[in-house]
């Protein structure tokens, strides 16, 4: 092999480097593939850019579209958004794990003893039965509520059962995978009083957004809580907590309002509630209109896509273990405490320095992309502009249905959106842990006056 040969496979071979290409490789395939005329129910083929947004929202688990997707794409194009839905999803719970074991390995031994005694005791030498564990994991769920799902379509709404069978894997497809496409013409609305069709779905997308690594952990140890992990406890903790923000949030603020909550008796409005305050944790299929709700319950939402779900999920945002790692941080300064503790183990410095990295780069990434989108834009509201910036970067999918109206420009930006913040905060997290180095010496000491 020739130098440059050797110089480009060590390149393309980084792991940090190879996910976003291959995440690459699959956006083009699925793009020439809704290209294709059989690819549209319409005469003639796609436009290109209707075609890469729709791949590019699949692949990253967002579920934005420009189109009515039922009637737009043909069959041939519902199973392509299908199977990118699930390799974008099984390929970012495998990517993280596969990179967190791969920084695991990174550390020192004293650090690996204490990692392995506390996580899922998986190790690099046993990726075939970590990816056939995975796999099996979103295939068992999937197929739970596909039949669910399907069955209440034909025994209730009195579908075919090819047709309710087909409508029960897509959409358990995209609940686990934390997507937000629909073969419903209106998302999942008319079903917003139907515990059977709701509860299920809502379940799948908990479930995704939890992450395998802590799934894996609770399957083991779920009764002993005080043998769980740092990693497992904040997420299980963190994420039942946003889980009642969510649910209480909307459900006070949306009582009264006529074009959501406020036409449904009390138990529809707690189903609601629950659906929608734990949907915006990267889930996507919507039982209310998001742009009938208040700019109040807009905020929350917006605040809970920013977080998103756990690490190692599929679900998007800067991840919870990052969000409460930082409370931690402040309320560990707060108290005037040199270390910051959390379930009697003490965290490490690079990993608060990565967590606010990971926050301030989120931040970055999310205002840049709003501004640049008001660039494009004229006569849309800036803060409806930011509400799906912020889906786009969460990749959860949700939006006040202003997507289709923006300029070519402005949907150029939330593709690239969209592919950052699937792809780049995992890299960006796994690239900060893996580029930690160990000086030998330190320089003086000096304190800045902060504030």
């Amino acid at each position: 092999m020739t130098e440059r040969g050797i110089r480009a496979r060590r390149v393309l071979g980084h792991p940090v480097r190879s996910v976003p290409l291959a995440a690459l490789v699959m956006i083009a395939v699925g793009t020439a593939a809704l290209l294709l005329p059989f690819a549209r129910s319409g005469p003639g083929a796609a436009p290109f850019l209707v075609a890469l947004f729709t791949a590019t929202s699949a692949l990253s688990t967002t579920g934005f579209a420009l189109t009515d997707t039922p009637h737009y794409w043909t069959p041939f194009g519902h199973v392509v958004i299908a199977l990118l839905t699930q390799i974008g999803g099984f390929g970012v719970m495998t990517a993280a794990t596969l990179l967190a074991l791969l920084v695991a390995r990174r550390l020192g031994l004293r650090n690996r003893l204490v990692l392995q005694a506390e996580t899922a005791r998986v190790g690099l030498g046993d990726t075939r039965r970590l990816l056939y564990h995975i796999a099996r994991l979103a295939l068992r769920c999937e197929a739970a509520i596909a039949v669910i799902v399907a069955g209440r379509l034909f025994l209730a709404y009195d579908y075919p059962a090819g047709r309710a069978l087909w409508y029960g894997v897509f959409h358990a497809v995209q609940a686990f995978n934390n997507s937000a496409f629909t073969l419903f013409p209106d998302s999942i609305r008319q079903f917003v009083t139907d515990w059977w069709i709701c509860l299920p779905l809502t379940a799948g997308v908990i479930v995704g957004s939890t992450g395998f690594p802590v799934l894996f952990e609770l399957g083991r140890a779920w009764r002993t809580p005080a043998r769980w992990s740092v990693h497992t406890r904040i997420t299980v903790f963190g994420s039942l907590t946003l889980l009642a923000v969510g649910f209480v949030a909307i459900l006070v603020l949306e009582w009264r309002n006529p074009d959501t909550l406020g036409p449904l008796n009390p138990a529809g409005k707690v189903l609601a509630a629950f659906v929608q305050g734990t949907i915006p944790r990267s889930g996507g299929l919507q039982s209310l209109d998001y742009g009938a709700m208040s700019d109040e319950t807009l905020a929350v939402v917006m605040g809970l896509m920013f977080v998103g779900g756990g690490s190692g999920s599929t679900a998007g945002g800067i991840k919870v273990t990052t969000f409460f790692l930082l409370g931690f941080v402040i309320w560990a300064q707060l108290r005037g405490e040199p270390d910051v503790v959390v379930g009697r183990r003490r965290v490490a410095a690079s990993s608060q320095r990565q967590a606010l990295t990971v926050a301030l780069l989120g931040v970055a990434l999310v205002v840049g992309s709003t501004l640049a989108v008001l660039g494009f834009t004229t006569g849309i509201s800036p803060y409806r502009v930011m509400f799906e910036t912020v889906s786009a970067f969460s990749t959860a999918g949700l939006g006040t249905g202003v997507t289709a109206e923006l300029p070519a420009g402005a949907q150029v930006v939330l593709i690239l959106l969209m592919f950052v913040g699937r792809v780049g905060t995992l890299v960006s997290g796994s690239a900060l842990a893996l580029n930690t180095r160990h000086r030998r010496y330190r320089y003086p000491e000096e304190r800045p006056i902060v504030g």
